[in-house]
């Protein structure tokens, strides 16, 4: 067991009852055997096509507000998404606290300016409302047999299947088992059968420290069947740079027989965040999901995904970009396993890299015995705009059914020089053509979104960082670089 692991286990056997204190005892009853399961795995290394270490990245000495000591949050923080247009059902997260928005004057006065008209989810303490988004820690307290059922059951390493139990990578495995350990909050969203949301969720993610400091910020996600839901994510920080924040990020999601689910997590932190993010989706019967992920800033991001198809004719899209510059890194790495006939994925990252920026890509899509008629795609397509910035991609596709049609590639390059030239001689500024062929390269990733508004304004996020308007780097502005 390395060191990280270990002082994160002594931390927890000596503050185990603080822990508990200020948790629900449906989630405490998670924390022995997370505790168990990261001293015997500990926090595996990222192999060398990955940017991100999360053994040494966790080796930082944060602090942790086990106490859940209030974090004092001004109302302007929490409203600085980038996306406020959209007619949305507004949920907050501080750190890995859920903030209720009746709970502060200020707060719940701008909540109603903002997003009027909201349905009772967010005040609902029971199941009789249509369905609960809110506290993790509260629909623990009053749905023990919920959690029982859902929670940890992906994250912690038993899947719903043996079958799948085996393909568990042990580095998800000690990241998740880290955070069940201290997660004593997050956000959960419940839809029972055959109730569907109309207006999306909005989930507004605010990392907030006067010190260095870990977040263990869990989400749980229950779509039943015939159900209907849609949760965008923003994240987002307001410290100073000088002060390092960690988020560490599990998400497990169950989308019922025939439910239909998206979500889009919009990242946008400054260069002295950390995030971590583990997602583990299952999927049932005829079920129709989309999983987005788009980071406009970042200082170190790893994005971890594993799709379980497990029943016919599903169907689910992955899809995400980076655009990054300076020093920043990212990685993404994504696991779809098909287990039954046909089913089909599709999925489509793309990354802009400007600067001294690393990205990696590591995608693995599997077929397994048996599961013919099965249609997967998997595209990863890059642009490293100076000599300096480093991709690393490996696709990956194993097949062991006939009749499938599968596909897989990546591909690393620089601007299209001869477009280029042809808009320089149509009178368009070196800049602006620059800019517009970065956008055209991220148009097909933007077009997978199914919230019009979102596709939209998401638009508008990217263009205003091509041209630098969101750049944290003061010295590398992606929009007005020259080349090199």
């Amino acid at each position: 067991m390395n060191n990280s692991a270990n002082q994160y286990i002594q931390l927890y056997e000596s503050q185990r009852q603080l822990i508990d204190a200020h948790s629900a005892p449906a989630l405490n009853a998670f924390r022995p055997e997370a505790c168990a399961t990261l001293r015997a795995v500990g926090l595996q290394k990222a192999k060398d096509f990955t940017s991100t270490d999360p053994e040494q990245l966790l080796a930082h000495d944060y602090s942790l507000n086990l106490a859940r000591y209030e974090v004092p949050t001004r109302r302007e923080d929490l409203f600085t998404c980038g996306v406020p247009e959209l007619s949305t059902s507004l949920h907050f997260l501080v750190n890995e606290q859920y903030v209720e928005a009746g709970g502060n004057e200020k707060l719940r006065n701008k909540k109603e300016e903002l997003s009027s008209n909201q349905p009772n989810a967010v005040e609902a303490n029971n199941l009789q409302q249509p369905y609960f988004a809110g506290s993790l820690r509260q629909f623990a307290l009053e749905h023990p047999d919920l959690i029982d059922r859902y929670y940890n059951q992906l994250a912690g390493g038993n899947p719903i299947t043996a079958e799948s139990r085996s393909n568990y990578d042990l580095r998800m495995q000690g990241e998740s088992a880290l955070n069940t350990m201290f997660a004593q909050d997050g956000f959960v969203l419940y839809v029972p059968d055959g109730v569907e949301v109309e207006k999306p969720l909005q989930l507004i993610s605010l990392m907030r420290s006067v010190d260095d400091f870990m977040a263990c910020q869990r989400l749980l996600i229950i779509v039943g069947e015939r159900a209907k839901a849609s949760l965008l994510v923003c994240l987002h920080d307001s410290d100073l740079a000088a002060v390092k924040l960690l988020n560490l990020q599990v998400t497990e999601i169950f989308v019922g027989r025939h439910a239909t689910f998206d979500m889009y997590s919009l990242e946008e932190h400054k260069d002295n965040v950390v995030r971590l993010n583990n997602l583990f989706m299952h999927q049932s019967e005829g079920s129709n999901a989309a999983i987005g992920e788009f980071v406009l800033t970042a200082g170190k991001t790893r994005n971890r995904v594993y799709v379980d198809l497990d029943g016919e004719h599903i169907t689910t899209n992955v899809f995400g970009m980076v655009i990054a510059d300076g020093q920043q890194e990212v990685d993404n790495i994504t696991f779809i396993d098909h287990r039954k006939p046909h089913c089909t994925s599709n999925e489509l990252f793309k990354y802009v890299l400007d600067g001294e920026a690393r990205a990696g890509f590591v995608g693995r899509i599997l077929v397994r015995d048996g599961a013919i008629k099965t249609d997967a795609h998997q595209t990863n397509r890059n642009l490293c705009l100076t000599n300096r910035a480093r991709v690393v991609a490996r696709p990956e596709l194993e097949i062991y059914a006939d009749d499938v049609k599968c596909s897989h590639g990546s591909t690393c390059g620089q601007l299209d020089q001869t477009a280029l030239f042809y808009m320089r001689t149509r009178g368009i500024p070196e800049a602006e053509a620059r800019m517009l062929l970065m956008f055209a390269f991220m148009g097909d990733v933007i077009d997978n979104i199914r919230l019009e508004p979102l596709r939209d304004r998401l638009k508008h996020l990217v263009e205003k960082r091509f041209r630098g308007e969101l750049t944290q780097c003061k010295n590398c502005s992606i929009g007005s670089h020259r080349g090199s």
